[in-house]
């Protein structure tokens, strides 16, 4: 008997907090449109130059909370090592996209300032694909499932992108989601100055705004498909 989809979408990235900064906004919408969506972090991010592990992990269940969403299953694969752990996080991948069913899987864009989001993408797709092959993994209590779509968010950089989803009556949704990390994107004394606390959320409010304006909305998402997407009617609502 075929499984029944427990997820609408399933995101993930490679530390707590990327999936917030690409698609928190969206997350939002949908979550308030009573869809349900699960969060995957690939490394607990143990690298990053400021926090610490522990400290991490709250901020990312209380972003999930701020969100309205269960707390985000945590892989402890090596920061930074992605790759060296290629064949296991890609099956760890599979058993949650079986297990789950989701109708739309996220994941990383590739062109990024830091590799480990590239890497994410690159594991995500894998998983995809090879979820949805009968024989890999061949389990009874692990059935093979394939999601409709798989998309990639953006995290740093301004491609140009397939879509954009409206966040404008989720966006300061978002952003109390984001303002939980305050290990990450706040500037106090004893830190260490990086990117991330050095104006990345204004110029991520900044990007919101210009892809919002872009479609004549206030605010805006943008995504990434490697695939063609099929509208069905050209003069029906705007997604």
């Amino acid at each position: 008997m075929t499984k029944e989809r427990q997820l609408d979408v399933l995101a993930v990235g490679a530390h707590p907090d990327d999936v917030e900064i690409g698609m928190g906004g969206t997350i939002a919408k949908y979550q308030k449109e009573g869809k349900k969506i699960l969060i995957v972090h690939l490394t607990e991010a143990e690298l990053s130059s400021n926090g610490t592990v522990d400290n991490r992990q709250k901020e990312a269940q209380k972003a999930c909370e701020t969100l309205g969403l269960p707390d985000p299953i945590q892989f402890k694969f090596a920061d930074r090592k992605l790759l060296e752990h290629r064949q296991e996080a890609i099956d760890a991948l599979v058993k949650i996209i079986r297990k789950y069913r989701p109708k739309l899987v996220f994941a990383p864009y590739h062109q990024d300032r830091h590799p480990d989001h590239g890497h994410c993408g690159e594991l995500v797709k894998e998983a995809f694909f090879s979820a949805g092959i009968k024989k890999y993994m061949q389990d009874e209590s692990n059935e093979y499932y394939r999601p409709d779509n798989l998309y990639f968010y953006q995290i740093n950089g301004m491609s140009k992108p397939d879509f954009l989803v409206d966040i404008s009556l989720s966006f300061e949704m978002k952003y109390k989601a984001l303002a939980c990390f305050k290990s990450q994107f706040s500037s106090r004394e004893g830190q260490i100055l990086t990117p991330l606390n050095n104006g990345y959320i204004d110029n991520l409010k900044a990007r919101d705004q210009l892809l919002g304006g872009e479609a004549g909305v206030r605010f805006a998402e943008g995504f990434f498909s490697e695939k063609p997407i099929l509208i069905h009617d050209l003069l029906g609502d705007e997604q």
